[in-house]
């Protein structure tokens, strides 16, 4: 059975001192708004903020002091929400050195991410194809949460996993230094296999979810091969005994390179044109768009498990297309229900934005010159 869960609309975002905005608030429409200005007048900070408002992260950066104005000592957002049972407001405050302060309709709160008006995100910027072009681990990271927003009820099996692996590890380093006996494997191989298994059936499921979709709407891009959207677990295994069965096998080499080589930590999510890895085989315009129709597909399916769909964050993603794919790219978000926001350095770069029920937003040097509903 699919969870209720509360029809989120985000109404407004409100930064101070973030990136290079002073104090700004800036309205969002009910579909698509375009946020249009110069390179380097804040767009993918709007966009940044606004992430930042319902996530307490940043999208960009690990080191959160980039957030902060220049000069100033501490940056806050504000998030406006209207749900089914009203308005509602999500706040962060972040100054160096402090926890953060987190805050929804005013009362603190340890995490924004478990807040039950919080609206899922969904991002796509440049750099993001680091998911494509990056290391396995990032992909596996993304598809654990892919699974956990498709099911929240699960988000702790990932978590769970990486306590055995890490106690396991341990273990054999114990074991090289003499400190404990092969035979003392025995117990976290089990664990380890009991939650590894659980962890690829969520991986299996989730790509299920979205591989049909992502093909879908590839070619609808303008792919001209098929995208797949393939899981590569490491083990065969289909039941826990045969998992742990395997792990015996390799204790050896496991002791020799001094941890745990086999296993879900191990899975690739590939995505494949013609049976070839687009991570090593794809242009950077297919790359792009193989990302694009993945990130639109979880999109759809997050809307039809849940019954509300991500907000969707596209940075300068009409740059690279040309205008066959903008105009479909503006069709698959007006066909998608929820918002989608869209920077660009020309409006003119996205089909149908001075169309009627679209808000744009134009900005300059860190500041918003105009809100105008077309």
């Amino acid at each position: 059975m699919r969870p209720e869960l509360q029809l989120v609309r985000v109404l407004s975002l409100a930064l101070r001192d973030f990136r290079c905005y002073e104090n700004v608030v800036v309205n969002f429409g009910d579909g698509l708004t375009v946020i249009s200005g110069p390179n380097g007048s804040g767009k993918t900070n709007l966009l940044e903020g606004l992430y930042f408002g319902c996530t307490g992260r940043s999208c960009r950066t690990t080191n959160e002091r980039e957030l902060l104005r220049f000069g100033c000592p501490t940056a806050r957002a504000v998030v406006r929400l209207v749900a089914d049972d009203g308005e509602h407001e999500l706040a962060v405050g972040f100054t160096p050195g402090e926890a953060k302060r987190l805050s929804v309709d005013g009362a603190a709160v340890e995490r924004l991410l478990d807040a039950p008006v919080r609206p899922l995100i969904s991002v796509f910027l440049p750099d993001r194809l680091d998911l494509v072009k990056g290391p396995p681990a990032l992909r596996r990271s993304h598809l654990d949460q892919l699974a956990a927003a498709l099911w929240p009820a699960r988000r702790d099996t990932r978590r769970r996993y990486a306590q055995a692996l890490a106690q396991r590890n341990a273990l054999i380093m114990r074991i090289r230094a003499g400190r404990a006996s092969r035979g003392s494997l025995a117990s976290w191989d089990e664990q380890l296999a009991r939650t590894g298994l659980e962890l690829m059936r969520q991986r299996h499921q989730a790509v299920a979810a979205v591989a049909g979709v992502a093909t879908e709407v590839a070619a609808g891009l303008g792919l001209q091969t098929p995208l797949k959207v393939a899981y590569r677990p490491r083990s065969r295994a289909a039941v826990a005994e045969q998992l742990v069965a395997e792990l015996r096998d390799r204790v050896s080499q496991d002791l020799e390179r001094g941890f745990t080589g086999h296993g879900p930590h191990r899975d690739e999510l590939s995505l494949l044109l013609a049976d070839r890895d687009v991570r090593a085989y794809g242009s950077q315009g297919q790359q792009r768009l193989s990302l694009l129709a993945l990130l639109l597909a979880e999109r759809h399916a997050i809307a039809a498990q849940r019954g509300t769909p991500p907000v969707m964050l596209l940075d300068d993603v009409m740059s690279e297309l040309d205008h066959v794919r903008r105009e479909a790219l503006v069709e698959l978000l007006h066909g998608q229900e929820g918002q989608a926001i869209i920077t660009t350095t020309e409006l003119e770069q996205v089909p149908g934005a001075t169309d009627g029920g679209v808000l744009h937003l134009t900005v300059a040097a860190g500041d918003l010159v105009d809100q105008v509903v077309a």
